[in-house]
C-alpha cells in the first residue's frame, strides 16, 4: 500500500461534509489534497431580514505524504500551519478574521510510508496553537498536526485531534475489503474535485 493509495481511501470519508480540492499549492510547493469545510448558522427574528446573530466556521486540512515522517517534516507542518493557514485562509491578510467568524480548525495530516519515531510521536502529542482575536469576540484558531504510519498502521496527534484515530485506522480496513476510494466515486458519478484559484 502506497501513500497515494491510503490518501485516494482517506479523502472519502472527507468529502461528506469538506470541499476537496485536488492538488493544492502553497508557495510553489504542491500538496496532494487539502479540504475545506464552512458552516453558517444564522439567528433570525421572525422575517429573514431582521438577523440577530450569524456564526461563521471553518476546518481546513491540508494532505502531506512523504516517505518518512522527520524533523523536516514536522517543521513543514507547523510552518504551513502557523505561517500560511492561519493569516491567509483565517484572517485573508488582515488583521482580524472577518465579522462573525467562530473558529478556524487548522489541520496538516501526514501520511508516511515508514513508522514514526517515538521523538516525532513525542513531538507531536506536544504541538500546541491558539490563537484568539480581540479576546476572542472574533473567534480563535486552533492547529492540528496528525500523522499516520502505513509500515506499522500506527497514528499520532495533538490533543486536538486524537479523537480522530478510529477514523484514519478504519481506512486500513476499507482498503483491505475493497471498499471504493475518493477517485472511483467521484468517477462514477461524473464530479472532479474542486481546483485551487489564484495559484
Amino acid at each position: 500500500m502506497g501513500t497515494a493509495e491510503y490518501l485516494d481511501s482517506l479523502l472519502l470519508n472527507y468529502s461528506g461534509s469538506f470541499n476537496i480540492y485536488q492538488p493544492y499549492v502553497i508557495n510553489e510547493k504542491e500538496y496532494p489534497a487539502y479540504g475545506l469545510f464552512y458552516s453558517l448558522v444564522e439567528k433570525y427574528i421572525l422575517i429573514r431580514e431582521v438577523n440577530m446573530w450569524s456564526t461563521k466556521s471553518y476546518d481546513h486540512v491540508l494532505f502531506l505524504e512523504t516517505e518518512e515522517c522527520n524533523e523536516e517534516t514536522l517543521k513543514e507542518a507547523v510552518n504551513i500551519i502557523e505561517e500560511y493557514m492561519e493569516p491567509v485562509l483565517v484572517r485573508k491578510n488582515e488583521l482580524l478574521p472577518e465579522k462573525n467568524h467562530m473558529y478556524s480548525y487548522l489541520n496538516v495530516v501526514i501520511i508516511s510510508q515508514k513508522s514514526l519515531s517515538k521523538e516525532i510521536i513525542k513531538k507531536i502529542k506536544k504541538y500546541h496553537f491558539e490563537k484568539g482575536y480581540r479576546f476572542n469576540f472574533r473567534g480563535y484558531s486552533k492547529g492540528s498536526i496528525i500523522a499516520i504510519s502505513l509500515e506499522d498502521k500506527s497514528f499520532a496527534s495533538n490533543y486536538h485531534s486524537k479523537n480522530k484515530k478510529k477514523m484514519f485506522l478504519k481506512v486500513f480496513d476499507n482498503i483491505e475489503s475493497g471498499k471504493p476510494t475518493f477517485s472511483q466515486v467521484m468517477e462514477e458519478r461524473g464530479l472532479k474535485p474542486f481546483k485551487q484559484e489564484n495559484i
